[in-house]
């Protein structure tokens, strides 16, 4: 029974997932976001669960693939339906034609999980940025609209060029052939993870004055230190 409780955390990634779109469908956009970061623990802890247990195997990493499809490409991308369908009406025989673009982080979400799972390089870290940080930060902009310091969020987020940009970004940066470090720590030396001491303390400030709204500003810290993390 001990190599299933890998799968079943991963199960439970997958389910969030499945909650948070009905829960946006329900008009309950934050709830919506909430969901995706639960599906992110679950996301972490069955990684956890298998080196633990030393349970690995071929069954659990399609599985997590597969969850991650949803939890972090097909759930995100509803959230930024949402949001593009509410400032945009360009219609055709009855249907709002733009708003489908957001899937287009679902469809880059499944490549990226798909050249992961073929890619023998992508062992201590990434090439292109993970499916999990996309997800999070799309779930995370809601937070966003609640803060009083970000008040230009309001206008972003009504925007329909900042929303397609956000597409556009974000599911080049999924299938890109730029390194990006993972968080997994081997060694508590300053020289080995300066930058992830750099992107700890900046998470650590953010949270401080923002709360669950610093974190699409994590994400984009993660990305800018990862693109020179060699220099740093």
């Amino acid at each position: 029974m001990i190599k299933h409780i890998p799968n079943s955390i991963t199960c439970c990634n997958l389910l969030s997932g499945c909650i948070s779109i009905v829960l946006l469908f329900n008009g309950n956009v934050e709830a919506a976001g909430v969901m995706i970061f639960v599906a992110a623990l679950f996301d972490f802890f069955d990684g956890f669960a298998a080196r633990l247990l030393k349970a690995y195997s071929p069954l659990g990493a399609q599985l997590d693939s597969l969850s991650d499809v949803v939890s972090f490409g097909v759930a995100p991308s509803f959230i930024m339906y949402h949001y593009i369908n509410q400032c945009v009406n360009i219609s055709m025989f009855g249907f709002n034609i733009l708003p489908p673009v957001a899937f287009f982080l679902a469809v880059f979400a499944a490549l990226r999980l798909a050249k992961f799972n073929i890619d023998d390089r992508q062992t201590t870290s990434f090439i292109g940025l993970p499916t999990p940080a996309m997800g999070i930060f799309v779930a995370s902009l809601p937070f966003t609209l609640r803060h009083e310091s970000l008040a230009f969020m309001g206008s972003l987020m009504t925007s329909p060029y900042f929303l397609f940009a956000v597409v556009a970004i974000f599911s080049f940066l999924m299938v890109c052939e730029i390194p990006f470090f993972s968080l997994k720590i081997k060694s508590l030396k300053f020289k080995d993870i300066k930058h992830i001491y750099l992107l700890a303390a900046f998470a650590i400030a953010s949270f401080v004055f923002l709360g669950f709204a610093a974190i699409p500003f994590v994400m984009l810290f993660y990305i800018i230190v990862a693109m020179f993390v060699k220099v740093l």
